[in-house]
């Protein structure tokens, strides 16, 4: 039995319960977490607006030690350090062979899949296959990308979502050029792996940009040159930031119509606007045709920061071990499993960065 964080339905209270995962098959792993990082996707489970089967073992962005493999396992051996990718790429679809991984059919809307019981024998389920906010979890070996040792264990494990997500974005959407100037707007931990991401390719200047006056340190420490309460005047700010153009490339992390138009607007004609956010779908965003023709600005959307984790996770972990990347940057809080529902209520408010849960 394995200590896991449990949710029962939508809006319902979170629960620590006692989890019996499944034994280790063909081709899996058993990973002890060290590390799991508290995501707004995993808000998403519980509060509508994504659809999961219950009961739900919350988490996906991890990092831990591998205990066990499976037979004919050949991407990890027990003792190794690694972090999980909640959306392993098949290799063998039309996305795959075109070199888009992330949009993978094979994991194409999966929000959940069954894993494991309850101390009464009730089945759960697993939040994007994986169920990280548990003290151990059983994934295909596909799953797992390999670390090193000298990077720390707990904090990588933002590498698979957070940090790919905004610093892919930043590499594989927008490819941004040392010199350019960018705004991301929305300053959870994917911004500001965003800005992170900004920083690496030498853009300057980042502007930050959030609802709450408290995330400017965080914003300055990540790399952002300045910062911008977001308002009804945002866009007039930027511009006047940028001699009156607007940045070349917005990010928008936030997953709102009202932070698409916020990071259109302050974006110069030609530039190159990006959505990060998962939003709702009963949020509709309009534009008219004059300013899409007037503007010709780029609109486009990233999924896991248009990433192949194989290889993009190790590029970023490459930063981090060189030092040009800090992912104590991203983490606010660190915490222990029964702590997650008030990172939850932090993130409703718009409050703090990452929650790390830290696992002995």
């Amino acid at each position: 039995m394995v200590q896991a964080l449990i949710a029962r339905g939508v809006d319902s209270g979170l629960e620590v319960c006692e989890v019996e995962l499944p034994p280790t098959g063909p081709g899996e792993v058993r990973v002890r977490v060290r590390g799991a990082g508290v995501c707004h996707s995993d808000l998403s489970m519980i509060n509508g607006v994504l659809a999961p089967s219950f009961p739900l073992i919350l988490g996906h962005e991890a990092a831990g030690v591998v205990t066990e493999v499976g037979e004919g396992t050949t991407r990890a051996a027990v003792g190794d350090h690694v972090v999980l990718n909640w959306t392993p790429p098949c290799r063998a679809c039309w996305f795959c062979d075109r070199g888009e991984p992330w949009l993978c059919t094979a994991t194409e809307g999966i929000a959940s899949l069954p894993r494991g019981t309850l101390a009464d024998g009730t089945p759960t389920h697993v939040t994007l296959g994986v169920g990280a906010l548990a003290e151990e979890v059983v994934i295909g070996e596909n799953a797992v990308i390999g670390l090193s040792k000298e990077l720390p264990l707990a904090e990588s494990a933002l590498l698979g979502c957070a940090v790919i997500t905004g610093v892919g974005a930043v590499r594989n959407n927008a490819k941004v050029q040392a010199g350019e100037s960018v705004a991301v707007v929305g300053l959870g931990g994917v911004g500001l792996s965003a800005i992170l991401g900004a920083k690496l390719a030498g853009a300057a200047p980042i502007v930050a940009v959030d609802v709450s006056e408290s995330k400017k340190d965080m914003a300055i420490a990540a790399g952002a040159t300045d910062f911008v309460v977001a308002d009804r005047g945002t866009a007039k700010a930027i511009r006047g930031l940028t001699e009156g153009r607007g940045v070349d490339v917005a990010f928008e992390c936030v997953g709102k119509s009202a932070a698409i138009r916020t990071a259109w607007g302050s974006s110069r004609r030609g530039g190159r606007v990006v959505t990060l956010g998962v939003g709702a779908k009963d949020d509709p965003v309009t534009f008219s045709g004059l300013e899409i023709y007037h503007f010709a600005r780029t609109l486009s959307a990233s999924v896991y920061g248009s990433a192949d984790p194989d290889v993009d996770v190790p590029a970023i972990a490459a930063s981090v071990l060189d030092g040009s990347l800090d992912l104590e940057a991203l983490i606010s809080h660190r915490i222990s499993l029964a702590d997650v529902p008030a990172a939850f209520d932090r993130m409703r408010q718009g409050e703090g960065a990452r929650s790390l849960v830290v696992f002995d």
